[in-house]
């Protein structure tokens, strides 16, 4: 079974250590557990235009629709709004030397990215995430993957 099959939503879990080492790969293991980031504009879904929902790799918690995806030009998927807010923590990282807002999944507890306040007027935010820490489920495979609820987002 894929890490991120669907489950209830009492099960989304962070598997082991052990088990996310074996079934990330190096760079979604750097960047939903050590708090890494990808190179933009070479990554996964920077530029994908398919209709779906953007899900947690580790645990298969839903976070994004592309219902609220946008280019904001910076090379990483970055979305207005959260399909399921409740499933985003939100912290103060000051690891730069400026403050920003990290995003993480509430029950994978995986580093996202980080939420910016330059987004578009009907939001103001920029959810701004690393396609490394997602699994995308295009809109036909929402039901076979145990998401259909959110099939009616695209009819």
């Amino acid at each position: 079974m894929d890490m991120a099959s669907r489950k209830p939503s009492a099960d989304y879990t962070r598997p082991s250590e052990s088990e996310l080492r074996e079934k990330l790969t190096p760079l979604q293991f750097r960047v939903t557990q050590e708090e890494g980031t990808e190179p933009p504009f070479k990554n996964e879904y920077w530029d994908n235009k398919r209709e779906g929902i953007y899900v947690d790799v580790v645990s298969g918690e839903p976070l994004f629709s592309s219902k609220d995806k946008y280019d904001s030009g910076t090379g990483w998927p970055s979305f207005c709004k959260p399909l399921e807010p409740g499933n985003i923590v939100e912290r103060v990282d000051d690891k730069l030397l400026m403050r920003r807002i990290e995003a993480r999944s509430r029950h994978g507890d995986s580093h996202l990215g980080h939420v910016f306040p330059d987004g578009p007027a009907h939001t103001g935010q920029r959810y701004c995430m690393n396609s490394s820490a997602l699994r995308f489920i295009p809109k036909e495979e929402l039901e076979r993957e145990g998401y259909g609820e959110y099939r009616k987002l695209f009819e």
